[in-house]
Parts: structure tokens; sequence; C-alpha cells
């Protein structure tokens, strides 16, 4: 038995030296100024940045606030990137971003420790899947006669439960599919109904955007009801909701050239002067049509092709010369057997993609995921044709690289670009306020490093659209999600039982 301690140990255990009082006084003060110093690395407060109410009135007229403090990544090139600044806005836009900002009496919101940015746009997203959740996470997107196919998304998600939605299965799953992504960060979408069945489907599409708050463009894509209202009914919905280009929502036409007389809606998105979008891949016919419409020169800027997996480089081609913009979902595309994401040879025609989260019946829609995905794939894929010692290689996507993919082009993919994607003075104040001083991130050594390689959706401390406070010490305001969630819900038990699917928590 150790005498020194009376504890029970061996006699020869290990005994930290003892302190004299004016040592442990010294290495106090020393831990006591080390800990300082690490406080200020990124000028992080004592404790959480937010200890009041958020600003009041944001977003409209007349109001002003100063988003102070925190460190700034605008993807503006004109404006620049601070360790530390401010953000000024004033209504819905941005009045000023840089260091020390004169705001008057403008009320404050304490950002240090934080990184402001602009929000995620989302180019690519099927929120009336949302009930679905997780349903098709072992699935495949068609049933091929590979292993594991017959589970699919074409079978089940569009032939057995699309077609029994009701239009309020369509409300509450898009304002709650919406209400995610935005306390994710994702403050832009470009939703892709596919469940146009009836005029009040639609209706009922527009009302789950409208009310979650949050800025999105209408995907009006062929549903599976009464074509004979289809895309006819295109005009009256541009009419009724998108006739002004002030507001929060907009419209981009679906020109599925898979289908059957895609050329109809082709011409009415341009009738309506809406951008057309469309799934482009190697399968289901896609090739043959794209060719039909390269050889009409029917490709222009007005469009907007989702995944171009497996296509040629002719097609690629074609693509690029026409300015046609590209959306790349890599997560989705790994996992359901679209064929390899396709950011190489956007890279090598020159093309700047956006990323797209796809199908949450298969996998999360926050934007951490998706551009972690896309930068490690990308990596892996050039990694190792450098180890096998080709030369001339594309250059490594970084950080930023997929930071702009998920802002920048992102914005410029739904035409926004003019409002959206950067931290720019005039343009509208949809920005994101990102906790540095998290565990999961602190310290904080590279801001776009940290957002990409580190965070997640946790972090996402703070949400404004157009100037409106939406997520405050990241909490949604004005939403009762646990009666959202109930219906939900109630929508999801309807949905299986109509489509006649049995739900096992455990098996596929």
């Amino acid at each position: 038995m150790c005498r020194r301690c009376d504890s029970g140990q061996p006699a020869d255990h290990f005994h930290p030296p003892a302190l004299s009082r004016r040592d442990f006084v010294r290495s106090a003060a020393a831990a006591g100024a080390a800990l300082a110093t690490a406080a200020t690395l990124f000028n992080a407060p004592p404790a959480r940045a937010q200890t009041t109410a958020p600003p009041s009135g944001t977003g409209t007229g007349g109001r002003r606030y100063v988003i102070r403090g925190g460190a700034v990544l605008s993807m503006e090139p004109n404006v620049g990137d601070f360790a530390e600044a401010d953000v000024l806005i004033d209504g819905r836009v941005i009045a000023a971003v840089g260091r020390n900002v004169n705001a008057g009496d403008a009320a404050v919101i304490d950002a240090r420790g934080m990184i402001a940015m602009p929000g995620f746009v989302d180019t690519h997203h099927h929120q009336f899947e949302t009930a679905l959740r997780s349903f098709l996470a072992d699935g495949l997107l068609f049933n091929d006669g590979q292993p594991h196919g017959a589970v699919n998304y074409f079978d089940y998600i569009l032939g057995k439960f699309a077609p029994v939605y009701r239009p309020e299965d369509v409300y509450i799953n898009i304002l709650f599919g919406s209400l995610s992504q935005l306390d994710a960060g994702v403050t832009a979408v470009l939703d892709i109904s596919q469940i146009h069945h009836s005029p009040e489907h639609t209706d009922a599409a527009v009302k789950g955007l409208a009310d979650s708050g949050r800025r999105a463009a209408l995907g009006y894509f062929e549903g599976r009801g009464d074509k004979a209202k289809y895309p006819d009914d295109a005009r009256r919905v541009r009419k009724q909701y998108f006739a002004s280009a002030d507001q929060l929502l907009t419209m981009i036409m679906g020109g599925e050239i898979y289908l059957p007389g895609y050329e109809k809606p082709w011409q009415i998105g341009r009738e309506l002067g809406v951008p057309i979008a469309a799934h482009v891949l190697g399968n289901f016919g896609i090739p043959k049509a794209l060719d039909e419409r390269i050889n009409a020169k029917a490709l222009g800027t007005d469009l907007h092709f989702i995944h171009m997996t497996a296509m040629s480089d002719a097609h690629w081609k074609a693509v690029a010369d026409a300015g046609v913009t590209v959306s790349i979902a890599v997560p989705i595309e790994m996992t359901m057997r679209h064929g390899m994401p396709p950011i190489l040879k956007a890279q090598q025609m020159r093309i700047e993609p956006s990323l797209s989260t796809d199908v949450e019946c298969t996998m999360t829609a926050d934007f951490f995921t998706q551009m972690r995905s896309m930068m490690t794939l990308q990596r892996m894929l050039v990694n190792e044709r450098a180890l096998a010692g080709e030369k001339n290689l594309p250059n490594l996507l970084t950080s930023r690289d997929v930071i702009r993919y998920a802002t920048v082009e992102g914005a410029k993919h739904l035409r926004l670009e003019k409002k959206v994607g950067t931290l720019t003075p005039g343009k509208d104040a949809d920005i994101i306020l990102l906790d540095g001083n998290a565990i999961n991130v602190a310290p904080v050594n590279h801001v776009p490093g940290a957002v990409v390689t580190m965070m997640e959706r946790s972090n996402v401390e703070t949400v404004i659209v157009a100037g409106k406070v939406r997520k405050w010490q990241g909490r949604l305001l004005d939403v009762d999600l646990a009666k959202l969630r109930r219906e939900l819900e109630a929508s999801r038990d309807y949905l299986f039982r109509a489509a006649k699917v049995e739900r096992d928590l455990f098996r596929q």
C-alpha cells in the first residue's frame, strides 16, 4: 500500500509532482492566458453569441439591422472575404458589407464566432416525397435485372405512391420538406413536383412553397392524372401565381424528353418566358431524344439539365455550346445507379455545375452532404489517376469550389443571380450564420474548409431569407413543427395504405 496517498495502490505507483502555492498561481495564470488567446482566435464570445430575441420586423421596409463581427464569406470577388466584418441589411436587401460598417441605430446581431455566407441553393429536389423519407434507402432508380433491383424508384415511388397523392398530401409534404431544408440553410430550391395530377394538386404545391417562406421555383412537371389539363394549365399557373418578378416564388417548366409529346411543354415554357428543366441520363431513350433536340437546334440558355450521367461527348459539347446549365446530384447518382456523377466531364467542358439533392426517399437533402460528396468523389477520381502515373490531370476541387457550386452557380441556374447567391450590396439578403464555436468545428483555421469538411446542419445557427430572420438560435421561427409532423405522419400512413405498400420499419 502507498503511504503517500493511502490509496491502496502499489507503493511504487506514479505521483504527479507536488505544486507549491507559487507554482499553482503561476500555472493557473498561464492557463487563463492560453484560454483567453484561444477565445480571441475566432473572436469567440464567452458564451453563445445570441442572448436576445431577433430584431423585430426583419425583412420589411424601413427596418435595418447589422450582423456584426463574424467571418464573412461573401462569394463575391468585388466584395471579398473578411476574417471579421459586418453585413448591414435594410428591409430585404443587403446595404453594405465590410469592416466597421456605420449602421447608425440599426439593431445588432452579434455574429462573433460565426461565419456569414450566402444561403445554399438546391437546383433539383422532389419535395412531394418527404413523407417517404428513407423508404428507398437501399433501392435503385429502376429494375435493371441486377441484384437488389426489384425495389426501385420508378415502380414504387412514381408507380405506386405518386398516383394516390391527394392535394393535402402534396401540401404537407412540400411544406415540411421546405422547412426542413430552410432549417439546414438551404434558402432556395427548384422543387420538381411531378405531382400535378390536377389544378388542385398544383395549387397545393404552390401554397406549400409559399407558406414555407423561403425562395423557391415551382418545377411544373407532368403528373400521372388528367393529362388533358397538362401542360395547358401551366398558362393559368403562370398568370395566377407568377405574374410578378418581385416575389420569393418563380416558375420553371418541366420538359422531360423521355415522355411522349415533350415538344409541347418546351413550346409552352418558351411561350411563357420561363426556364425549362429536364432529367437527362443515359436511359429511357433519352440520348436519342436529346439527339433530336440537338438536330432541331432547340437547345438554349433557358434549359436546365439534371444529372447528365452516361451521356456522350457529342451531347456534352452540344450542351456546353448552347449554354445549358447542369445540376449534379452526387450522392443519389452514386447510390441509385444513375451512372458516375459527371463532375470530371463538366470540368473538361468548362461547365460550372450546381448541386442538387434529388429524393429524400433515398438520401438526406442537406447541403453539407452534397458539398462533401462532390469534393471527395472528384478528388478520389483524380487522385487515383495521379497514383497511376497519369499527367495533365484536372484540377482538384477545393472547398471554395463546391461552395461556389452550392451558392453562386445554384443562383445562376435558377435565374436568380441578380437577387441571391452572393453577399453583395443591392442583392436580397439570403444569408446563413454558421456556428464556428461548436464542438465539431472549433477552432476555425480555414473558413471554406470549416464549412465543407467540418460542418453539418446542426451548425446552422441563423437563417435569413429576403432580410427576414427565419431561424434564430438554432430554432425555426413561427412554425409549429409538432403539429406539422403529425400531419406529415398522417399523410404517410394514408399514402402507404392507398398504395397498398407494407410499412416495415426494419425491412424494405
